[in-house]
């Protein structure tokens, strides 16, 4: 049977929904599948989240319902209470390391193949840094009839030793601006606001200096460099 690939890119919180019931999925394997509760305590974590965020019940069940939708999670019969699973990996049409990748982007924001490794310790032991970058290069290459690339290695940031990966779940992103930290770049015409103000600093300087020459030269009595001219 060929794999449907999804039909448009995943909203903000729909992102955080689905890679926090992976995260828990993988790492607290005894309260998944999740009540809404337990998935909105997980969405709105301080920590492990890039960025944070505060969703409310009424997104995250709409980001859940929207998710159903796209049959990229599912109600799960319990008790009293909805629960909730994810199908990632059916769903988008990828084996479980580019799942676990995928997940972590979506959760932590851009990293590099060395913090995804030390990052997926709880969801998937890798083998090596190596192993992580062909799961990357396989879902940066990722064919338009599987529904195209899924991950962009991003611009070396300014005294960065190595190169940083984001996901491609929510659509392009603008990778000169996610390689200096989700901040606009630097144009090449307009000086970065550090450099302008330490250059109109040694202007002023030097118009200081050229008025102190000038000073000088008129209480001595000598020609300046300018009457020279």
């Amino acid at each position: 049977m060929p794999f449907d690939p999804i039909t448009r890119p995943l909203t903000p919180h729909e992102a955080r929904v689905l890679a926090t019931l992976m995260e828990k999925a993988r790492t607290v394997p005894d309260s998944y599948p999740m009540s809404l509760n337990g998935l909105l305590t997980g969405c709105n974590q301080k920590t492990s989240r890039d960025p944070v965020m505060n969703l409310s019940d009424a997104e995250a069940q709409e980001a859940l319902d929207s998710l159903k939708l796209l049959t990229l999670a599912f109600e799960s019969s319990g008790n009293r209470t909805t629960r909730w699973e994810h199908n990632f990996q059916r769903g988008v049409g990828v084996p479980e390391q580019s799942a676990v990748l995928l997940g972590l982007l979506m959760l932590r924001g851009p990293q590099t193949a060395g913090e995804l490794r030390i990052n997926a310790e709880r969801w998937y032991r890798f083998a090596d840094i190596s192993s992580v970058e062909a799961f990357l290069d396989e879902l940066q290459e990722r064919s338009a009839e599987k529904g195209g690339p899924l991950v962009v290695q991003l611009p070396r940031a300014p005294g960065a030793r190595e190169q940083r990966w984001a996901h491609l779940m929510c659509g392009p992103v603008d990778t000169r601006q996610q390689a200096y930290g989700g901040h606009p770049a630097p144009s090449q015409d307009t000086p970065a606001p550090a450099l302008q103000a330490r250059v109109q600093a040694l202007e002023a300087e030097v118009a200081g200096l050229q008025a102190t020459v000038r000073r000088l030269c008129d209480e001595l009595g000598v020609r300046g460099l300018e009457d020279d001219k």
